[in-house]
């Protein structure tokens, strides 16, 4: 069972992001502040829930959460800022959109960047641990993962709405055939680096 949060004298939000380690689309990050007495045996780790369940959990969080925010950080700036701090970025505006300031901030893996003046801690596959970061993580997911089948519609070549942009085998042959998009990371590897000999 999930503790609910990690300071339970304070309001603390949890936090965490989707698709950092995609080709394309954007990274996604969700902020969610959940009341004191919210209970739900299904939430846990957005990875370790079908996209059906994940679907359901979805407006219950929304519908029982005293705040949340979802942010997207599109390609063009991950390709200016990296990766690591669009993803802390995208965290960010995330929190920027909860209707009522934490005290404490609650993070899903190991790094952060200070936010306002409020104390946070990273917590290391905290969405296994905490049910803030865990509601964090559900909707970060969904709301990445229904984009990218929205974007998928234009290119269906890539299959993004089955890959949701992660580098899988199909993905990689479609962008080697296709060429990449307007949604791919320029600066993410595309494709693994070939040897080539000249003969």
């Amino acid at each position: 069972m999930l503790a609910l949060k990690l300071k339970h004298d304070l309001i603390e939000c949890g936090t965490d992001e989707a698709g950092r380690g995609c080709l394309c689309g954007p990274v996604t990050a969700a902020a969610v502040i959940l009341p004191d007495d919210f209970k739900n045996e299904l939430l846990t780790d957005s990875k370790q829930l079908t996209e059906k369940k994940r679907n359901e959990l979805r407006p219950i969080i929304e519908e029982q959460a005293l705040a949340f925010g979802v942010c997207h950080v599109f390609p063009e700036e991950i390709d200016k800022i990296n990766i690591l701090n669009a993803s802390i970025l995208a965290m960010h505006r995330a929190i920027d959109q909860l209707k009522i300031k934490p005290e404490h901030i609650i993070v899903d893996g190991n790094k952060f960047k200070h936010y306002a003046d409020i104390p946070y801690e990273t917590v290391v596959k905290g969405d296994g641990k905490f049910l803030n970061i865990a509601a964090a993580s559900i909707l970060a997911k969904t709301y990445r993962d229904e984009y990218m089948e929205k974007i998928g519609l234009e290119f269906p070549q890539y299959k993004w709405a089955k890959n949701k942009g992660y580098p899988t085998v199909e993905h990689r042959e479609a962008i080697k055939k296709f060429g990449s998009t307007i949604y791919h990371r320029k600066s993410f590897r595309l494709l693994p680096e070939q040897l080539k000999l000249d003969l």
